[in-house]
């Protein structure tokens, strides 16, 4: 007789080793998506899902550490909260990890939940599919609009070239024609007179020779201004933007990243030149960046495989290898080109402007431009570098320009230093210039001295 009590007993165990199965291989029931966010906000510094960075890929990493260590995801638990403490209490795993990836601190994070940590487990067992774009189809559109429209514009370019063509040849033959026809209606007088017409220049000279010698010093003038003025513009480049070794997008990292500009150009604070940075300011964010992401920003006519391009110029240049995650010694200068170079003669110190004059300049600045305001002050003189995909030289930088900006832009009389050590001066222009209110500009406190700038 079969025993339906003992199958149904072992049914049930069956179920339940299926089931406890099925949660240690998912890291619990997490939510992929939210683990997603968690994953990019706390782990991409260090870590991908199918690459090495800093640590090792974690796509399946709750399978993994099942089969090379025999751990289940309470010990994944324990070591994304606190490592150091798991590998204090001399867990072999944990410890044969942090040796295998040269005793790189991994960072600590109390803050995660439980539920957070499943999430991200589940993330890394069963990532969602990317979604796809949603201007794929409205891209496409355009490029189809704008490959209709490129005949059709090049058809009526010719159209019109041809017709303007024509015209100008009717045109020709029509005073052809009529230059024929005044001859043969001249008469014999008018032909005699013609006969007589002054013909050479020198006798056209010699009766008009006082017109002629003005028209020559109006020429010589002009010619006089033409050469002063191309002289008073050697070395102005408003404008030059070179092309450089490293395609280097400020839109991209101060524009869109918000990166500071001085935590690549720390020299313009406290130096008295701003820096060309050197790679090593690069790898501290392009050791663990080595790809492009897409979704945040895309020059036009440019894409992903351009950006991680570059990437891997800086890996060149700095001699690091992002499979072994470590530096071969093999470096390679990078020859950038310098777009802002102040003549020898003439002495600019950045710290006086970034520090001392940064709220003057900023509030001088919105005030002349309302419609074109700034909030930072490296703006007033580079122009708005956040925008730009290749750098360019913004303004002129000659001398009348500083000048004019040294008369214009008001002591910030508001800072508590300035306040005190200018007063008695302040107070003697607002007698002098009782509807100005005695404001004081940067002029006035020897910003028109020649050995300021000169010496």
């Amino acid at each position: 007789m079969i025993s339906w009590r003992k199958h149904y007993r072992q049914t049930l165990i069956a179920i339940g080793l299926l089931l406890s199965t099925s949660a240690s291989i998912y890291g619990q029931d997490g939510d992929p998506k939210n683990g997603e966010k968690l994953f990019k906000a706390n782990c991409t510094a260090c870590h991908a899902l199918d690459k090495q960075v800093v640590g090792p890929p974690l796509k399946g990493v709750v399978e993994r550490v099942k089969t090379e260590g025999g751990v289940d995801t309470d010990w994944l638990h324990k070591w994304i909260k606190n490592n150091k403490e798991l590998r204090a209490s001399g867990d072999k795993y944990a410890n044969e990890i942090f040796e295998k990836y040269n005793k790189t601190e991994m960072q600590v994070f109390p803050n995660l939940t439980d539920k957070d940590i499943d999430d991200i487990l589940a993330y890394t067992t069963n990532p969602p599919a990317p979604e796809p774009a949603k201007t794929d189809a409205a891209k496409d559109t355009a490029n189809a609009g704008s490959a209709n429209a490129a005949p059709q514009n090049s058809a009526t370019t010719s159209i019109v070239i041809i017709s303007l063509l024509a015209i100008a040849g009717l045109l020709v033959w029509i005073l052809i024609k009529l230059r024929q026809l005044v001859k043969l209606g001249q008469s014999e007088d008018l032909a005699g007179l013609n006969e007589t017409r002054v013909k050479s220049f020198s006798e056209i000279y010699e009766k008009y020779h006082y017109i002629g010698k003005g028209l020559i010093a109006i020429l010589a003038l002009l010619a006089a201004y033409g050469v002063w003025n191309w002289i008073m513009w050697i070395g102005v480049y408003k404008g030059y933007k070179p092309e450089q070794p490293i395609y280097f997008s400020h839109k991209i990292h101060a524009g869109e990243q918000k990166i500071d500009c001085q935590l690549c150009h720390s020299s313009a604070k406290y130096g008295k030149v701003s820096e060309i940075p050197s790679m090593n300011v690069c790898m501290n964010c392009h050791r663990t960046i080595s790809e492009y992401n897409a979704e945040h920003y895309m020059e036009p006519g440019k894409d992903k495989a351009f950006y991680d391009g570059e990437i891997q110029k800086i890996y060149a240049a700095t001699g690091w290898d992002p499979a072994k995650q470590q530096y071969t010694g093999k470096t390679q200068p990078v020859e950038w080109t310098r777009i802002h170079n102040m003549p020898d003669f003439v002495y600019f110190n950045h710290s006086q402007h970034v520090i001392a004059g940064e709220q003057a300049i900023i509030n001088s600045f919105n005030k002349k431009n309302p419609n074109n305001k700034i909030d930072v002050v490296c703006k007033a003189c580079h122009g708005k570098i956040d925008t730009m995909n290749v750098v360019q030289m913004a303004n002129d930088f000659t001398m009348g320009w500083c000048i004019e900006c040294h008369r214009t832009t008001e002591v910030d009389m508001n800072n508590g230093y300035n306040k005190e050590y200018f007063k008695n001066l302040h107070d003697k222009l607002k007698k002098q210039y009782p509807k100005d209110g005695g404001k004081i500009t940067v002029d006035a406190i020897g910003g028109l001295e020649c050995g300021k700038c000169h010496y």
